[in-house]
């Protein structure tokens, strides 16, 4: 963009920066509309069939003639249900009047950002982490203070961290787990001592837990929910549910902050999507859970055969993610410019992946993303055959 015409935006709009995988996905895109075979690896959209009853209850909320708006904070319905399934998954009693349905996760953590920031203010974030969560950061014309996580940490903060990066114009921390673009959890033991840390200092606690229910192995992530009644968490119907382009998902709040998103609901989007909202009502039929759960051991052999692939080609990865649907690698043995990697591997192999530079700066150029949600595991071995062709 010309600096003339930035020159005329405002400075909260020029300080954002563009989200590196979807540049990537309108060029994968691009060349499989022009008839090259590309292989998907870039974008973390689950690509599975919606299960019958979620289909179904989306054909009758239409027959019904629900396409008007809803309660700005969700259809009751699915306010209850959302309730009901973190009291079944985690033993947790939620008040379905604490649940906020949101029109996908991004405007969740948008909202909150907007709840709790004023220009001037610090938001402690994981980097790597979410690439958006910054530019939520910026748009309060706040500052996002970017911790730097390690694989030897699992890619998460700890109390240590929070000690050290906690500044005067801290409001609060924001972590994921499991996190994007690594696929680690924060032990129990962890984000509770993160959780009393922040509330001692006075800030708010939030945690991004859109990857519950893609965890693999005996270790299942802690929800913050068990922790108390005055912190955030956000979820999403994208993942687990996958259900990504219904835009949909929701946020467990304080009592307190209520009214106030109720406002911001009111004014930035008047309600959620209606449709969608009857169709995930219906998502959490035991039915539609138990294909979800097929899919996450589908996911699973995908991680357990790629992690020792993408190794034997040369990427290092420190330990298989636990979670998600992310392989984050190092390149080092190949190149230095991640962005210049991925660009090249779309043009040579005809494979779409992320640089590390999309998710922050600690050691970013050095690494990139694998997603393998999209491609079935037969692809996904071709994939390897074709980064072989080019790299070896």
């Amino acid at each position: 963009m010309p600096d003339s015409h930035k020159n005329k935006f405002s400075r909260r709009i020029n300080d954002l920066t563009s989200f590196k995988v979807v540049d990537f996905l309108d060029a994968a895109m691009a060349r499989q509309a022009a008839g090259e075979n590309i292989i998907r690896m870039e974008v973390g959209e689950p690509v599975f069939e919606l299960p019958s009853r979620v289909a179904k209850a989306a054909q009758q909320a239409i027959a019904s003639g629900a396409n008007g708006y809803t309660s700005s904070l969700g259809i009751a319905p699915l306010r209850e249900a959302i309730a009901a399934f973190c009291h079944s998954r985690y033993g947790v009693s939620v008040d379905p009047q604490r649940v906020v349905v949101t029109t996908g996760s991004s405007a969740a953590l948008g909202m909150i950002c907007d709840l709790l920031l004023n220009p001037g203010d610090s938001l402690l974030l994981s980097d790597p982490g979410y690439p958006c969560n910054a530019n939520f950061v910026y748009r309060c014309g706040a500052t996002p203070v970017q911790i730097p996580v390690t694989p030897e940490k699992n890619y998460q903060p700890d109390l240590a961290d929070l000690q050290h990066y906690w500044q005067e114009s801290s409001a609060g921390l924001l972590v994921a787990s499991p996190s994007n673009p690594t696929g680690d959890i924060i032990d129990r033991a962890t984000l509770a001592a993160l959780y009393e840390g922040v509330k001692a200092r006075g800030g708010a606690f939030i945690v991004d837990e859109i990857y519950h229910g893609l965890c693999y192995g005996d270790e299942q992530p802690c929800s913050a929910l068990n922790l108390g009644d005055d912190l955030y968490v956000i979820n999403s119907f994208s993942k687990y549910f996958g259900m990504p382009g219904w835009r949909l998902g929701w946020m467990v709040v304080p009592e307190q902050a209520l009214d106030a998103i109720r406002i911001m609901t009111q004014n930035f989007f008047i309600s959620p999507p209606t449709v969608a909202q009857h169709a995930a009502v219906a998502a959490f039929h035991p039915e539609s859970l138990e294909v979800f759960d097929l899919r996450r051991e589908a996911l699973q052999a995908r991680r357990d055969f790629l992690v020792p692939a993408l190794r034997d080609l040369g990427f290092g990865i420190h330990h298989p993610p636990a979670g998600a649907f992310y392989i984050y690698a190092d390149i080092i043995r190949f190149s230095d410019d991640g962005e210049a990697f991925c660009w090249d591997l779309l043009e040579r192999a005809g494979i779409a992946i992320t640089p590390g530079t999309d998710f922050g700066h600690f050691n970013a150029r050095n690494h990139v993303r694998f997603s393998y949600t999209a491609e079935p595991i037969e692809r996904l071995r071709e994939a390897v055959e074709r980064l072989a062709r080019v790299l070896l």
